[in-house]
């Protein structure tokens, strides 16, 4: 209902919306020292795109300095979302990691002031080199998405992370660099996409540059700065109160999934640039780049004017600006059409929002929508300065506009509740990359408009005109959902499109020791009031699910209901799918939704098939009750609970000789000893356990790294003596050479074959160690494709009356992705020791 004056009538409008755009929330704010950096930015037309591999890779140091000191358009290609990697705050991997990243890079560029973009490749693990890379990645592919953001960027300079010389770093880091300077040529040339020209230009950029540092060559020493372009990033900016190292310490800290939470720093930061193609600079890297106004036919003008409205901004009265940056504002319509006039235009407009203090939000009653659903929404605005404002229409992008005028007072709200239609053919809201099922190296995403971008646009927008001080202008805002928490205070996020039914599978995996029979739940939760119908079951042949079919009803959007099969395994070791679906009228629903929630990024929606992997596996299992103390976080606790193993989780403050000594054996879980402070103290009573005959499997860790993360807590890992390294096997299929064919733990209770290393994912391990004392024995060997055995990655030693197992295979993966051989291989390893138990209690 609106509250501005009697004469105004309630409002009701049709929304029929499909326009999109990016969302953090409703409105930026800025204080009066940002809008006068906003304004001077006003005056510089230069830009320059950072290109790397991974979340993690860019130089928050020099985006920072780019964006808040020499006010440069600047961007971030990451080539990658960072599926493949770890994740130190939960158990997320693949996917759902890379979901997570996305939306740390996108806080890391709202705070750096960068822009992000990403190709279609994934980051399907580590590459030692550019050629393994491309043999995985659709080299052609990923090469036309970075001339497409090129071109549609258009940077002057391009700055890469890493070089092209194989070998130094990552595969994909290379493959980054090889491309970079393949797309700095391709960009301007037209038989290169043709396809892409009917939405962009080709584009030239002026330079091509690789910000080096002392740490590819190995140590400092070795790093000669002769003939390269030094760059003080270190600087104060009294404006902002800060360093530049400073924000980019918060930038940096952003992507926590990695651990890579940092302190700022002040004082002189030097960074370095090599010349790589385009004229070589001497001094500075935009040298020969007009990055004024002059640089536009008819921009002189605009640039002179743009520095009076800058020196004579007041920081107590920014809407003084307004009428000025209006006048700009005409001189910059009437120039001919250029991707400068479109980017100040749009810069120009969103200063005079923030000089006015002009806040437009449309709050949705609730967070999420199914197609075809009116829903609730309030919507807000507010001019909190005394120049004119008035509100003359309402634009929704597919249906009639809805004319409106109503001046906005100083100050005064203007309020009012409309319906909102969602259309009945709307997607629902999946990362657009996640929507159709990928290869191994890519993500398929043919929408060409959609590649590059981030993340989804909104799922519904509103537009308003305005006329201001005489000048139409319009702006758009997202559709919200807002909600004050007691705790956290004001909380956005964005509005969801749902399906009626989520279909939610209590496993995305069924794993088969015996022929025991499993159940599976299946939580029905409704997206609107009412729905129901008959939900179905769908099992490889040899399987057998009872029943097949059940009816289903429910009511209340956002009740919940569970619903019990029991699932009978094949009489043979096999591998299948299961899927679930609910059918109601004429609609098959089969999504499940996973919904990732953490406070330094927005929340996320996922929308998976509601289906399970099924495997039955030839299995002995010997010694059920298991210790396990997670260490960075992974599922294998619920792996081992699928076979039939009782698994608890141990809790480091509860840890007691006495509650050691129930276990049959005691697992370590991925990077624990870089990640618990407190396994220093409880790594003695770990190793007395094993004194005293229990049987210790630790996972891998990582070595500490040239920047000092990847520390241990403890240097004494193991009973003896080892060493790690940053070795790796990378090739899944890697094969596997048995060290020691006879040894215990490769024949019992499971005799391992060559078959148990078959259908690997992303590796077989890391951080392999490459010296150990000799009371270790080193059971298995492998290597990638021209390299030397890697031997280390599963030791095993005898320590008093126990067994300790140090393994560096990447279990962590391959047991929740439900290879079979993985849990034979790992089951022997729980089992080591239990014979001897046996015989000595007369079993």
């Amino acid at each position: 209902m609106m509250n501005q004056k009697p004469g105004i009538f309630f409002l009701f409008l049709l929304f029929i919306v499909n326009s999109f755009s990016s969302i953090a929330q409703p409105n930026e704010r800025y204080n009066a020292a940002e809008i006068q950096q906003a304004i001077k930015k006003l005056n510089v037309l230069g830009s320059v795109l950072y290109i790397a591999a991974h979340p993690d890779d860019e130089n928050t140091r020099l985006i920072t300095y780019f964006t808040k000191d020499k006010l440069y358009n600047t961007g971030y290609l990451s080539l990658t979302r960072g599926d493949g990697g770890q994740n130190l705050i939960g158990s997320e991997l693949n996917e759902q990691l890379g979901v997570i990243r996305t939306q740390e890079l996108q806080e890391a560029r709202r705070t750096d002031g960068g822009k992000q973009f990403f190709s279609r490749a994934k980051d399907f693990g580590f590459s030692k080199n550019p050629d393994e890379t491309f043999m995985i990645w659709d080299r052609e592919k990923v090469f036309a998405d970075m001339v497409w953001v090129i071109r549609k960027f258009r940077p002057d300079v391009l700055i890469t992370r890493f070089n092209t010389e194989p070998g130094k770093t990552h595969g994909h880091h290379t493959a980054s660099a090889i491309l970079a300077a393949e797309a700095f040529e391709a960009a301007g040339d037209p038989t290169k996409f043709p396809e892409q020209l009917k939405y962009v230009q080709v584009w030239q950029p002026k330079r091509l540059l690789w910000n080096t540092n002392w740490w590819f060559y190995g140590s400092e020493k070795d790093f000669k700065t002769e003939g390269l372009l030094k760059i003080d990033v270190g600087t104060f900016n009294p404006t902002l109160g800060q360093s530049y190292t400073e924000i980019a310490a918060a930038s940096r800290s952003m992507h926590k999934s990695q651990g890579f939470g940092t302190s700022g720093t002040r004082g002189t930061a030097i960074e370095y640039l090599q010349h790589t193609k385009g004229p070589k600079p001497n001094a500075d890297i935009f040298e020969d780049i007009d990055v004024s106004w002059n640089r536009i036919q008819g921009g002189a003008k605009i640039g002179e004017l743009l520095n009076k409205i800058y020196s004579g901004f007041n920081t107590t009265n920014p809407s003084a600006s307004v009428t000025p940056l209006l006048e700009v504002r005409t001189l910059i319509k009437a120039l001919p059409d250029s991707y400068w006039k479109d980017i100040k235009l749009q810069e120009i407009e969103d200063v005079i929002k923030t000089c006015l203090g002009l806040w437009t939000e449309v709050i949705a009653s609730d967070y999420s929508a199914v197609p075809g659903q009116e829903i609730k929404a309030n919507v807000e605005l507010i001019n909190r300065s005394s120049i004119p404002v008035e509100i003359k229409k309402i634009s929704f992008s597919v249906n009639k506009d809805s004319s409106f005028t109503s001046s906005l007072k100083d100050n005064v709200p203007l309020t009012f509740s409309t319906q909102i239609k969602v259309p009945s053919n709307m997607p629902y809201s999946q990362p657009y990359w996640l929507v159709h099922r990928g290869s191994k190296g890519m993500f398929d995403v043919n929408d060409q408009q959609l590649i590059g971008k981030p993340e989804n646009d909104p799922a519904i927008e509103t537009t308003f005109d305005f006329v201001i001080n005489g000048q139409s202008i319009r702006y758009s805002t997202p559709v919200v959902y807002k909600k004050a928490d007691p705790a956290k205070g004001e909380q956005y996020r964005p509005l969801e499109i749902i399906p009626p039914l989520f279909v939610n599978l209590s496993e995305r995996l069924l794993v088969f020791g015996d022929n025991t029979p499993k159940e599976l739940e299946v939580r029905l939760k409704s997206g609107i009031d009412h729905i129901s119908g008959k939900l179905m079951i769908e099992i490889p042949k040899g399987w057998k699910a009872e029943p097949s079919v059940q009816d289903f009803s429910i009511k209340g959007k956002g009740n919940e209901d569970g619903y019990k099969f029991k699932v009978f395994p094949s009489g043979e070791a096999m591998i299948g799918t299961l899927k679930v679906f609910a059918v109601s009228g004429n609609d098959t629903l089969q999504n499940g939704n996973i919904n990732i929630k953490y406070d330094h990024i927005k929340p996320q929606l996922l929308l998976p098939e509601s289906n399970a992997k099924i495997v039955k596996l030839d299995l002995k299992i010997s010694g059920k009750n298991i210790g396990y103390l997670q260490g960075a976080g992974d599922d294998i606790p619920g792996a081992l609970s699928q076979i039939g193993y009782k698994v608890t989780v141990l809790k480091e403050d509860a840890i007691t000789q006495t509650l050691l000594s129930s276990f049959d054996a005691i697992v370590i879980g991925i990077r624990a000893y870089n990640t618990r402070e407190k396994l220093r103290y409880i790594n003695p009573l770990l190793l007395n356990y094993v004194k005293n005959g229990g049987t210790l499997v630790v996972q891998y860790n990582t070595m500490p790294s040239r920047f000092g993360d990847g520390r241990m807590v403890t240097d004494s890992i193991g009973p003896y003596p080892f060493k790690l390294s940053n070795d790796r096997v990378t090739m899944e299929d890697a094969p596997v050479k048995f060290l020691i064919p006879e040894h215990p733990v490769l024949n019992t209770p499971n005799k391992i074959t060559d078959k148990d290393f078959e259908n690997w994912v992303q590796e077989r391990g890391l951080y392999f160690p490459n010296e150990w004392s000799k009371e270790y024995q080193a059971l298995l060997s492998c290597h990638d494709i021209g390299e030397t055995p890697k031997d280390g990655g599963l030791l095993y030693t005898k320590f008093g009356k126990g067994t300790y197992i140090y393994t560096s295979y990447s279990w962590f993966r391959q047991l929740p992705a439900g290879v079979p051989g993985a849990y034979r291989i790992f089951v022997n390893l729980l089992s080591s020791g239990n014979e001897g138990k046996k015989k000595k209690n007369g079993k």
